[in-house]
């Protein structure tokens, strides 16, 4: 009988450092993939993920809509309590034998918790990290109900070990979003038009001129700030003056923020150099981001994938802080003078050596070799008369 491995996918980045692990499980003939796609990832105004999962010939055993609209943190909070009973209720349905989750987002506590009181193995991706937000809380809450660690770097598992886990259950996978910047490695070149293929909104530029590429998120710690902080970016790119690839935020707490800073800049200042997109396929957008002069806002891409593919970064806040980085990154607050400084410093410096830190490739074929083999802690699920 085939091991059923149920994976929760809640959000446009977590498709990404997922999605070899989920080829590779649907590839082996001992494992069945049930694929959940939840909260941000089915929606349209944050990307609508599980259109690219559908492209790529995945089947969505479940949708779950849990998102309460606000983006604040009642909101977040709300979410959570309604991502715990629906995808109870997935669970309940689908009867897998390991539910995986990704990361650190509050629906991965959801995720967590539902597994944990149904007595289903639960694996975790990418525990042991430490950003210094409400997300590192998150992760490490995540950590304490998970049964299999699968975890990016040397120090990510010295760190799980050290909250208490068997060590014999954690393991160095590296991170699959690096399996893809590895492919994107081999073959960089742009071959596609990325203002025809995405459309977009703002001004069409040539793609042989330099240019950057910006993710910036609300802090929920500091979501208040969202919209000032955004502005900050948003003039110092402009006054920088290349062409701009700029992405929407995520669903967080402060995404309003953020995004009303970004309407009342592109109405006011009608910049000419900035193209504001929702979402690529992972493969274009890390080519873009591979050709780009480099990669600007707090994003885990600029930590983890572009440090894999040299792209040089400027890390601006707190989202990030105390996350393992590499070379390519300098680290800015909000303030617009500190982040063109910063710019023009990367700018001068240009690509980086390529670092291994998260991985060097074959990360989603390890999960799905850890999956198929680990023994599982709960062989028999408790039934409640």
């Amino acid at each position: 009988m085939k091991r059923k491995i149920c994976v929760v996918v809640t959000a446009r980045p977590s498709y990404s450092r997922i999605r070899t692990a989920l080829q590779a499980i649907k590839a082996d003939p001992e494992l069945e993939l049930q694929l959940v796609a939840a909260s941000s990832a089915i929606l349209d105004r944050y990307g609508n993920a599980v259109r690219y999962m559908e492209q790529d010939g995945f089947e969505i055993a479940s949708r779950v809509y849990m998102v309460v609209e606000g983006e604040n943190l009642a909101t977040m909070a709300k979410t959570t309590g309604l991502g715990l009973l629906e995808l109870a209720t997935a669970f309940d349905n689908l009867k897998p034998d390991i539910v995986v989750t990704i990361a650190d987002r509050y629906e991965t506590i959801a995720t967590a918790i539902a597994a944990s009181y149904m007595n289903i193995p639960l694996a975790h991706v990418q525990g042991g990290e430490i950003t210094g937000t409400i997300d590192e809380k998150v992760r490490h809450a995540v950590t304490k109900l998970a049964d299999i660690h699968l975890v990016s770097t040397q120090k990510a598992a010295e760190n799980v070990i050290r909250m208490g886990e068997e060590p014999s259950s954690v393991f160095i996978t590296g991170c699959p979003s690096i399996d893809i910047a590895a492919l994107v490695l081999k073959d960089p070149t742009v071959t596609f038009d990325p203002f025809l293929k995405y459309k977009g909104v703002g001004e069409v530029f040539d793609l042989s001129s330099d240019y950057l590429v910006v993710m910036q998120h609300p802090v929920t710690t500091e979501y208040e700030r969202a919209r000032t902080q955004v502005l900050e970016t948003l003039r110092a790119v402009h006054e920088i003056g290349l062409h701009t690839f700029w992405f929407w935020p995520n669903v967080d707490a402060g995404s309003d923020g953020t995004s009303r800073g970004i309407r009342q800049f592109r109405e006011l200042e009608r910049s000419s150099n900035i193209h504001f997109f929702k979402n690529m396929e992972s493969e274009d957008f890390l080519r873009l981001v591979f050709n780009s002069k480099c990669l600007i806002g707090n994003s885990s891409v600029g930590i983890r994938e572009a440090s894999f593919l040299g792209v040089p970064t400027v890390n601006i806040g707190t989202r990030e802080a105390g996350r393992e980085r590499g070379a390519n990154v300098v680290d800015v607050n909000y303030d617009k003078m500190q982040i063109k400084s910063a710019i023009q410093k990367q700018l001068s410096n240009g690509k980086y050596p390529s670092d291994a830190l998260y991985g060097n490739g074959g990360a989603g074929r390890r999960i799905a070799e850890i999956l198929k083999d680990i023994p599982l802690k709960f062989e028999k699920r408790l039934t409640y008369q």
